[in-house]
C-alpha cells in the first residue's frame, strides 16, 4: 500500500489522525531506494500511522496543513540528494531538471529544503509536535560545515532549522527508538544517532572546537573535521558536542550497524515501486526509470574516497543482505505488472563490495590511521567476489529474468586483488551483466591528484582494461569501458587535465565524455581541502582552482 498523502486516504483508512507526518523534497515514490518511503514503511510496520507530504509549496498553507498535525513528530528530509546539489551544478548554474519531481522540471524543491520545510511547519503550526530532521542533507550538515554555495562555514542545520532533533546516517533503528521514546517510553535524548541542542554539554562527550573558533581559524576547522570523521564508527565512536554561541550541539554516538536480519526485514516490506497516484497525475518521475526494477544488495563502503560522503552517511563497514532476501525480492519483481524481464541494477554504493569484510573491523571497529583500500588494498581485507558471483548466477536462473545489469560501478582494484574469485567474477559480468559498456571511475590519472582523492594509481586501471578486453573477446562480445573523471579537484591544474587527456587518448584509446567538475559537498575531506587549501593529512599547501570559468576550462580540456 501507499502511505496516505491526502485527507481522502485518511478517511478511507479510518484514521482520524496521524502519529507521524514525513515531509520530503522528493516526490512520494514508494521504493526501497527512497529514504522517506523506507522510514515511513518501517514506522508503519512498527504499528504507527504515518503520512507523507511531498514537495509542499512553501508559499502557502495548503500542502503542509492538509493532513493536520501529527501526534508524535514531524519528519523532515530534503530528499535523496542535498537540495543545493539538486538545484545547482558545480559551476553554480541552476539545474533545469529534477529526476525526483513529477514531470521532471526543477521547480518544486526549495534551496536548503530542510530549513525551508521546518520553517513552513513552524509558521502554520504553533507549539506543534517535535520536528525531526533526517536524510542526507541533514546528516552531512549536522555539525559546523563548509558550504560551497555560501562560501562560508555554516553551523549545524539542526539549529538553523530550529528543529528539535536530527537523526543522522541510516535511520531505521534510531527512528523506531525515537518514536517510542516520544510516545513516553524513554528519554528521547538517549537515542543513538541523534543530535539535539542543549544548554550544557553531556558528561564524557568529546568537545569539538566551537562554531566561532572554526569560522575564525582554518586549522581549528581541520582539527574539528578529523575528530568528527573519526567518531563515526559504532564500535569506537564517542559522543560529540560543539558550542554554537550559548547553546551546544550534541551528537550521540552512532547506532550499531544493522544486522543482516534487520536489513532483510527492511527490504521485505511491501513497496509499490511506483509514484503515488496523487503525484503521478502531475507527471512521471524520471528516477523510477532506474530504481523501479533495481535491487540494493548492501550498504556502506570501505573505499573512503575523499570526495565521497558515503562513508560518513552510510558507514565505513559494509553489511549485506542474505542471498535468500535478494532472491525473494527479485522473484517479487518478476510478478510486477510492468516488469519486462530486466533488472536494471543489482548492487550498492559499489557493486563488488558484497559478501566480505575485514574481521578485525567487525570486531574492533575501523582503523583510525589507515584505510581498507588506499594506498593499496589492506591484506586484512580478504577480498572475495565468490558470494556475489554465486548470487548473480542464482538470480539469472529465476523464471522471468531475461537480463541482469550491474550498473552501480565497480572497484577494479578489488577485482585485481582477488586472486581466487576476481577473474570468475569479471567473466560473469562480461558474459551476462554488461550491455555493451561497463562503467568504472578512475576519477583521474595523475598520481598527486589521485593521492588527494584517496584513489589507486593508473597502473591498476590499465591492468583491468586489458583483462576486461580479453574476457570480452573470449565471450565474443564487442564491449568497452566508460570512465568517470573529475576535473578541478583540489590539487588539479589545467596542465594535469591536459595529461589526463593524453593518457585517455594514448592508453585508453578513448575521448572521455563523462567528466564532472568537482562539487564541494559538506562533510568530505576533499571539501575540507577545497576550503582550507591544505592537505589535512600532511599540512602541506594544495593548489585549489576556485574560479568558475577556469574550472569549466579544466573539464573542456578533456571533453573538448
Amino acid at each position: 500500500m501507499f502511505l496516505p498523502t491526502t485527507p481522502q486516504e485518511l478517511r478511507t483508512l479510518g484514521w482520524d489522525a496521524l502519529d507521524v507526518i514525513l515531509v520530503t523534497g522528493d516526490s512520494y515514490i514508494d521504493s526501497p531506494f527512497i529514504g522517506a518511503a523506507v522510514i515511513g514503511k518501517v514506522l508503519h510496520a512498527a504499528g504507527y500511522r504515518v503520512g507523507i507530504i511531498a514537495q509542499p509549496d512553501i508559499s502557502t498553507a495548503s500542502d503542509i496543513t492538509r493532513l493536520g498535525e501529527p501526534r508524535l513528530f514531524w519528519g523532515v528530509t530534503g530528499g535523496s540528494v542535498d537540495s543545493m546539489v539538486a538545484n545547482y551544478t558545480a559551476l553554480k548554474k541552476k539545474r533545469r531538471q529534477d529526476d525526483y519531481t513529477p514531470g521532471g522540471a526543477n521547480d518544486r524543491r526549495p534551496d536548503r529544503a530542510v530549513i525551508a520545510y521546518a520553517n513552513l511547519i513552524r509558521r502554520h503550526f504553533k507549539n506543534t509536535a517535535p520536528i525531526v530532521l533526517g536524510g542526507i542533507e541533514a546528516s552531512l550538515r549536522r555539525v559546523a560545515h563548509y558550504d560551497f554555495w555560501d562560501d562560508k562555514i555554516r553551523g549545524s542545520i539542526l539549529l538553523d532549522a530550529k528543529a528539535d532533533y536530527l537523526i543522522y546516517g541510516m535511520g531505521e533503528r534510531p527512528v523506531v527508538e525515537l518514536v517510542a521514546a516520544l510516545g513516553g517510553a524513554a528519554d528521547p535524548k538517549r537515542v543513538s544517532s541523534l543530535c539535539y541542542a542543549a544548554p550544557e554539554p553531556p558528561e564524557g562527550y568529546l568537545q569539538l572546537p566551537s562554531l566561532e573558533a572554526v569560522r575564525a581559524d582554518k586549522a581549528a576547522f581541520t582539527q574539528m573535521f578529523h575528530a568528527f570523521y573519526h567518531n563515526t564508527d559504532p564500535l569506537t565512536a564517542r559522543g560529540l558536542c560543539q558550542p554554537h554561541g550559548a547553546r551546544w550541539l550534541v551528537q550521540n554516538p552512532p547506532a550499531p550497524t544493522e544486522t543482516q536480519a534487520e536489513l532483510d526485514a527492511v527490504y521485505a516490506l511491501d513497496f509499490e515501486r511506483a509514484q503515488h497516484p496523487y503525484y503521478e497525475a502531475q507527471g512521471p518521475a524520471r528516477a523510477l526509470d532506474t530504481i523501479r526494477f533495481s535491487i540494493s544488495t548492501h550498504r556502506g563502503c570501505y573505499g573512503e574516497c575523499n570526495f565521497c560522503a558515503i562513508a560518513v552517511h552510510e558507514g565505513r563497514t559494509v553489511r549485506w543482505r542474505s542471498p535468500d532476501s535478494i532472491a525473494a525480492e527479485a522473484e517479487a519483481l518478476t510478478r510486477h505488472p510492468h516488469f519486462k524481464g530486466y533488472l536494471q541494477d543489482v548492487g550498492g554504493p559499489t557493486a563488488n563490495m558484497y559478501g566480505y569484510e575485514c574481521d578485525k573491523k567487525l570486531a574492533r571497529g575501523v582503523c583510525e590511521k589507515k584505510r581498507c583500500t588506499y594506498p593499496g588494498v589492506c591484506p586484512l581485507m580478504k577480498v572475495d567476489h565468490r558470494p556475489q558471483t554465486a548470487l548473480l548466477k542464482r538470480l539469472r536462473r529465476l523464471p522471468g529474468i531475461k537480463k541482469i545489469f550491474v550498473a552501480s560501478g565497480i572497484r577494479y582494484d578489488l577485482i585485481l586483488e582477488d586472486e581466487t574469485g576476481g577473474e570468475d567474477y569479471l567473466r560473469e559480468l562480461v558474459s551476462h551483466h554488461v550491455s555493451g559498456q561497463m562503467k568504472v571511475a578512475p576519477e583521474h590519472t595523475e598520481a598527486h591528484v589521485l593521492s588527494l582523492m584517496g584513489k589507486p594509481g593508473p597502473q591498476s586501471l590499465i591492468e583491468f582494461k586489458n583483462r576486461f578486453d580479453r574476457l570480452s573477446r573470449e565471450a565474443g562480445k564487442p564491449q568497452f569501458l566508460t570512465y568517470y573523471l573529475i576535473a578541478a579537484h583540489p590539487g588539479c591544474s589545467e596542465a594535469d587535465m591536459a595529461r589526463v587527456q593524453r593518457f585517455a587518448s594514448q592508453k585508453l584509446k578513448i575521448h572521455p565524455e563523462q567528466v564532472q567538475v568537482f562539487t564541494p559537498t559538506p562533510s568530505t575531506y576533499s571539501t575540507l581541502m577545497y576550503y582550507t587549501e591544505m592537505d589535512p593529512f600532511s599540512g602541506e599547501p594544495v593548489f585549489v582552482e576556485k574560479n568558475l570559468a577556469r574550472k569549466a576550462r579544466q573539464k573542456a580540456i578533456v571533453t573538448g
